[in-house]
């Protein structure tokens, strides 16, 4: 399929305007939070301008410079919390220098851009994909916990506390600092038109109805100034060192020491992010992305809207999935997601005054809820329990510690995990206890048996060794190149004497694209681990019943000459 700029234009452009309706309440509210742990009258206005800067600028040059074609780009929570913890601290370090908050938010906005570069240069873009599944799930659970123990104190009309350990002990105290009942009733009714939308329609996004919505309640119920965004500055963003900053105070020593690390912290987590969501792009698509690319393309906008005081993002799955389901296919979707925000810097930002804060508040507790993994905590008695100790240590470091600490922590423990795996299979004579081979052209010897009037129908696939968290991308690749019009599909699994969680996982995932595609699956000499943890977690015989796994190929050819039609 070409992908040129133009050739899906009224789908790129209803996408991306769709998009850019999503995108507009969530640029404000992460604005917003990056900027809630400062007390300064100003804090709330200029956050929803730095979170639309950065939206805006971020998906525009993301889009034309990266290497995913439907990818939407801008704030997102994980990057929001990091960025929020650079603020505060610079906002204390500098004594309420309100400058010196925004010069250090802009250059570790700067410095993350750099090293997306520097990322997409030196092509380590690929290694994202050996990140287990149990650190990623505990990590983005950690995120979505924090993101909504920081809403609960603007959805009763309060500050929050900067420390996650403070908004836990402060809760107790919410009740005696006085709960604005107004800010309470927006934030709820927020919340509910958020779930209940869905539910009645689909065609408009229910962020932006709820954002719209409850605002004109709000005009009529006289809620105080202080409990809404305020003011926010319109016109073109420009460059941090020609805002009219007062820098004549600012220790750029200081500054620059709190700029690099957080810098560095977001490329990272920004990179993850990003990549991530361009695999879930792919696979709606079917296409297939460029990951040093698209790290380019996501530095060169992370950089751009550094420099213009907008707060550093990465490819958002929401955006891009919304953006996807309307039509948009290239880039140029991206681009007027982009645009629409502009309009809105240019002029329609005196209309963003009156939002209140509890509303946007009730948004980000409903993302929150979305990233949390639930699943996965779900399965924690069903997973191997290497597997369900590193999700929940890297869940509770993310949540009290530090979020590149929690994934430094995390990648150290599944690699330790892994080796004592791979270790056990070679001690029991294993002979693939090495990363996975899956052999597509060779058959084996069994199969040669087949009788001459099935080969036509069916599609064998081969599996030579352990399928876990470093192997499932070329698991995945090979389940696509199964012909979507395959009527049978036999998985071999004769090879596979070890499945961790997210092996179950992409089996689960694989299964379910054939049977939706009509595909019947059958299995054969599940080995002991793989059955229990394909059993423990339903695949068998949730999705292939046990008449249809087989101890030997014979026997599976045997129930074809018997079944197939």
């Amino acid at each position: 399929m070409k992908h040129g700029i133009f050739s899906n234009f009224k789908g790129d452009l209803f996408g991306g305007l769709t998009a850019g309706i999503v995108a507009l309440p969530l640029a404000l509210a992460f604005g917003i939070q990056a900027f809630g742990g400062i007390d300064a009258p100003e804090a709330s206005s200029m956050g929803a301008l730095a979170g639309l800067v950065g939206a805006t600028l971020l998906g525009m040059f993301a889009s034309i410079f990266g290497g995913t074609h439907s990818q939407i780009s801008g704030p997102t929570g994980p990057m929001t919390v990091i960025t929020a913890g650079l603020i505060s601290a610079s906002w204390t370090a500098s004594s309420g220098n309100f400058s010196s908050v925004l010069i250090a938010m802009s250059l570790a906005g700067l410095f993350c851009g750099l090293f997306q570069i520097l990322f997409g240069i030196l092509k380590i873009g690929k290694y994202v994909r050996y990140i287990p599944y149990p650190v990623l799930s505990g990590f983005m659970s950690g995120i979505g916990v924090i993101i909504i123990l920081q809403q609960i104190y603007p959805l009763v009309g309060q500050k929050s506390p900067v420390l996650v350990v403070d908004m836990v002990t402060g809760l107790s105290t919410i009740a005696k600092a006085g709960i604005s009942w107004q800010a309470l009733g927006l934030g709820l009714a927020t919340i509910a038109i958020i779930i209940a939308m869905p539910k009645i329609s689909k065609k408009v996004p229910s962020t932006l109805v709820a954002l719209i919505g409850v605002t004109i309640i709000s005009l009529f119920c006289s809620i105080e100034e202080k409990l809404t965004i305020g003011e926010i500055p319109t016109g073109l963003p420009m460059p941090f060192f020609a805002k009219g900053l007062d820098l004549s105070n600012v220790d750029w020593a200081q500054v620059l020491k709190a700029s690099v690390i957080p810098g560095l912290t977001l490329a990272g987590l920004g990179s993850i992010d990003t990549l991530l969501t361009s695999v879930v792009a792919d696979n709606i698509t079917r296409t297939k992305h460029n990951s040093n690319k698209e790290l380019i393309g996501q530095g060169i906008g992370n950089a751009i809207a550094g420099l213009f005081c907008g707060i550093a993002g990465a490819g958002a799955t929401m955006r891009t999935v919304v953006n996807v389901k309307s039509g948009g296919r290239t880039q140029l979707s991206g681009v007027m997601h982009s645009l629409l925000l502009l309009s809105i810097l240019l002029g329609l930002g005196a209309l963003v005054r009156y939002v209140p804060l509890a509303v946007l508040a009730g948004i980000l507790i409903t993302v929150g809820y979305g990233i949390i993994d639930f699943k996965g905590f779900r399965d924690l008695n069903k997973i191997p329990r290497s597997d369900a100790f590193v999700l929940i240590t890297v869940f509770i470091v993310t949540v009290f510690v530090d979020l590149l600490t929690a994934v430094g922590i995390g990648m150290v423990m599944a690699c330790v995990f892994f080796m004592k795996h791979a270790g056990d299979m070679l001690e029991r004579n294993y002979s693939t206890a090495e990363i996975s081979e899956f052999d597509k052209e060779n058959p084996w010897p069994d199969e040669t048996t087949m009788p001459e009037e099935l080969k036509g129908k069916v599609y064998v696939q081969r599996l030579n060794g352990p399928v876990f968290f470093g192997s499932i991308t070329k698991f995945q690749e090979v389940m696509h190149d199964v012909p979507t019009d395959a009527k049978i599909v036999i998985i071999r699994m004769r090879y596979v004497a070890y499945l961790d969680q997210s092996g179950v996982y992409a089996f689960e995932s694989a299964i379910k694209d054939l049977q939706a595609n009509g595909a019947t699956v059958l299995m054969t000499i599940v080995q002991p681990q793989a059955m229990s943890k394909l059993t423990a977690l339903n695949i068998i015989p949730g999705l292939i019943p046990e008449d249809h796994v087989f101890p030997t190929f014979e026997a599976c050819t045997t129930w074809l000459r018997n079944n197939a039609q």
